[in-house]
């Protein structure tokens, strides 16, 4: 197939865009790089230096004969967010709305977007969250995620093209910014090596910090290879359904490192919830996709992909 990654020199972008050139697929990437890297981006991809808001995105998709679109492009923050509302709106609403209408219009096959399942539910009363819980954002990050994932239901219906949502859960690996939605591995690694301070955010009573669920990002570019095939108009969580807290987070790569300092425990950012842990068994079911890596595997692989000495 014939594929155009947007965020494809970002952090889970780029894994994306690696696995479907491992399975023979043609890839073009678009990218603004503002928190993507140049060489992150894989050597047989066609690039396009650019935003999504910006390019002339209806020649890159006749010139490159595009098929299938798979959005990852974002501004991925949290608490940039909260900052920035419009900002957040203008990329994560804006964008997708723009290359989707163009994608549409020029003849794709498949749209595939990455959305959130560690934001956007919220504090729902339905956890561990499976697809069936009603959304409850509470950031302009997961309130523009939310928004997005409509217009894609409702444009890719009007011209009968097939979707697949994947909300992940918080994933980490390799390449990941310290910054970001989910970037915790990213940022306490950061740290430790430089022996810096950490912060431990957590609300009262709940000194091992929040809890999350961590999905390692090569699960994650799996699944989306996957869903070039299965999942016709789903959505789904792509998740280890299983609990960890920020705190043992911080233990595992404490021992990787060695660092020997402990956490200051600080108040809730605006926009953290207490705890998010996403159901999976949709994923099994309709992709034949279940995560491969437990976390000590996937922290180990995240921390050796750094140059030692």
């Amino acid at each position: 197939m014939r594929i155009l990654v947007t965020g494809g020199a970002g952090f889970i972008g780029s894994h994306v865009v690696d696995l479907f050139i491992a399975e023979g697929h043609t890839v073009t990437v678009i990218d603004d790089l503002s928190s993507g890297r140049r060489e992150n981006i894989n050597a047989k991809a066609r690039f396009y230096e650019g935003s999504i808001l910006s390019l002339d995105l209806e020649r890159i998709l006749c010139h490159e004969k595009i098929e299938v679109v798979d959005h990852l492009a974002a501004q991925i923050s949290v608490p940039e967010s909260v900052k920035s509302p419009g900002k957040d709106a203008e990329t994560n609403i804006l964008g997708t709305i723009n290359l989707l209408e163009t994608s549409l219009k020029a003849g794709i096959q498949r749209f595939l977007f990455s959305s959130t399942g560690g934001a956007i539910y919220g504090d729902t009363s339905f956890y561990p969250y499976g697809e069936e819980a009603l959304p409850d954002p509470q950031s302009p990050y997961a309130i523009a995620k939310m928004a997005a994932e409509h217009y894609i239901r409702y444009l890719c219906s009007c011209y009968s093209v097939p979707y697949v949502i994947l909300r992940y859960a918080n994933v980490y690996g390799p390449r990941q910014i310290p910054q970001g939605e989910a970037g915790v591995v990213s940022i306490f690694h950061e740290r430790m090596v430089n022996a810096q301070p950490i912060s431990l955010f957590t609300f009262p009573g709940e000194a091992e910090g929040m809890v999350r669920d961590y999905v390692y990002v090569k699960d994650v570019a799996r699944a989306n290879v996957l869903a070039l095939q299965k999942g016709d108009n789903q959505t789904l969580n792509i998740s280890t359904n299983r609990e960890t807290r920020t705190g043992e987070i911080f233990r595992r790569l404490k021992a990787l490192t060695g660092y020997r300092e402990e956490p200051n425990l600080e108040s809730p950012r605006p926009g953290d919830i207490p705890r998010s842990c996403l159901k999976n068994g949709r994923a099994q079911e309709v992709l034949g996709w279940k995560p491969e890596y437990e976390l000590e595997r996937g922290l180990k692989e995240f921390f050796d992909s750094f140059p030692k000495g």
